[in-house]
């Protein structure tokens, strides 16, 4: 370690969110201990943890509205060995060969509010851990055109498929057409906006469509 970086940890040290542990954000002890994700979602949709757990919607958070980037890495790390185990079925039973990884876009205007898209920092730390190239990035085919109310917000599932509806669009369909894809999102909740985006890839020509989010 630097000193440039003892010094840095002296004046804004790293702990465990959970159990404070030094030099590190959240410790795998911890997240070893983390529920994982039982509520129903869509079968296609494949969820890590319960984001009812404290700690889990503290560290989505910490990414999400705190820019907290050391946490895509974490993320990363953690959805890179559940798609790596999808993976090796969807290839054998469902030909899901040479997928294209996709994160869920924001808007233009939640761009600049936010300054980044954390499905897209998770995404590219996938391909940094990704040696084989099981999958290759796209992060601007699938992009929203639709600033809508935050689904967050929004509690009636009706009112949440309403507000998405029209939220996606494609850009270069041909790049898409016949191929497999993975959708990358932080959390889903109802699956409106999986189910939005799913509806517009497949109108544009994608095959088959999986999703991997943190918590659900």
């Amino acid at each position: 370690m630097s000193f440039l970086n003892t010094i840095l940890n002296l004046v804004f040290p790293i702990n465990c969110i959970c159990c404070g542990k030094n030099n590190v954000n959240l410790c795998i002890k911890c997240m070893s201990s983390f529920p994982e994700a039982e509520r129903e979602s869509l079968e296609w949709v494949f969820p890590l943890y319960d984001y009812r757990h404290p700690p889990v919607k503290k560290a989505i958070r910490l990414l999400k509205y705190k820019g907290k980037r050391e946490f895509a890495k974490i993320f990363a790390e953690i959805i890179y060995g559940r798609i790596m185990e999808e993976l090796s079925d969807f290839i054998i039973f469902n030909n899901f060969q040479k997928p294209i990884l996709m994160p869920i876009p924001l808007s233009k205007k939640r761009i600049r509010e936010r300054g980044f898209n954390q499905t897209s920092l998770i995404c590219a730390e996938l391909v940094k851990l990704d040696k084989n190239q099981n999958f290759i990035l796209e992060k601007n085919i699938l992009t929203k055109i639709k600033n809508g109310e935050h689904q967050a917000n929004i509690e009636n599932r009706q009112e949440r498929l309403k507000n998405i509806v029209g939220s996606f669009s494609v850009k270069n369909p041909e790049s898409i057409k016949g191929g497999n894809i993975i959708l990358i999102d932080d959390v889903t909740t109802t699956g409106a906006t999986l189910n939005e985006a799913k509806k517009t890839l497949r109108k544009a020509g994608a095959k088959k469509i999986i999703a991997f989010a943190v918590a659900h």
